[in-house]
């Protein structure tokens, strides 16, 4: 009987043993989790905090919301950058995904971004060599964009974009549509995709609105009624500060139950008359 105690007792500290192990374990994995999202988390927060650039003008504001289910980062993400031939480029994206490898794929299209608008600052070529470059990194996601140029010489407003959600565009003059025109796919599927891009004149003061589905599509929220919704606080506000609008029309994501994390880019610009004054041309 003793000899048996005896080799219960071993097996009991036997699993003990392997128990704390297991336990360690999983805490090591969790400790790395949580270095993880932290390090998206604040990848994600230096995205979003770079500073926007005003023109005489031309004004800029973003907004961010992120998702209420899982964790608080996603792939959603708004940029703006001068570029080398004066004109301003703006950019508007969303990554496949709401967790860390969204954050991080996000950090690296913005990069590739940048770097190709260095070499080419016209919309279709940015978004198709930055396209290529996401293909042969082979990565698992997909990213559907917007980038557009100004051309503060010309008051010229050049765009394309690959898969996204199209932009609302509003005039004082009484002009507003959401902008439909047509688009390739998303970035990182398939190399050599060709983005069509459409250009024009800014004259009348107004506002042109970018912004990612999660601010209008929910489960229970179709598309085109969020669409409609923000089309209509634009043409309503278009001359208000960027700021306040974006703020307006990030609250639409209300509606769609937060399934998603939302960003908005709004673009305010004043008469090319007012522009050319206050340029000095």
């Amino acid at each position: 009987m003793a000899h048996r105690r005896t080799d219960s007792a071993g097996t009991a500290r036997e699993l003990l043993q392997q128990l704390g192990d297991l336990t360690g374990r999983i805490l090591d994995q969790i400790k790395l989790q949580q270095a993880r999202v932290e390090l998206a988390a604040a990848l994600q927060r230096q995205v979003l905090a770079a500073q926007l650039p005003a023109l005489p003008g031309l004004q800029a504001a973003g907004r961010y919301t992120p998702a209420r289910g899982g964790l608080d980062i996603g792939g959603d993400w708004y940029d703006g950058f001068v570029m080398p031939d004066g004109s301003v480029g703006f950019a508007i994206g969303d990554v496949q995904g709401h967790d860390v490898e969204a954050a991080a794929l996000m950090g690296q299209v913005r990069t590739c971004l940048r770097a190709v608008a260095t070499a080419t600052t016209d919309p279709a070529e940015v978004l198709g060599r930055t396209n290529d470059l996401l293909v042969a990194m082979a990565t698992e996601l997909f990213v559907t964009c917007s980038f557009l140029r100004f051309d503060p010489a010309t008051g010229e407003l050049c765009d394309a974009r690959a898969g996204h959600v199209p932009a609302v565009w509003a005039t004082t003059g009484g002009h507003c549509e959401i902008v439909l025109n047509d688009g390739g796919l998303p970035l990182g599927i398939h190399a050599g995709e060709h983005y069509p891009s459409s250009r024009r004149l800014l004259t009348d003061a107004g506002a042109f609105v970018l912004l990612t589905d999660g601010v209008v599509e929910g489960p229970d929220y179709p598309i085109e009624d969020g669409m409609k919704r923000v089309a209509d606080l634009v043409g309503d506000a278009c001359c208000t500060d960027p700021d306040e609008l974006a703020a307006q029309v990030i609250k639409v994501a209300d509606l769609t139950g937060h399934n998603d994390d939302a960003a908005v880019l709004v673009l305010r610009y004043d008469s090319l008359g007012e522009r050319t004054r206050t340029g000095g041309g």
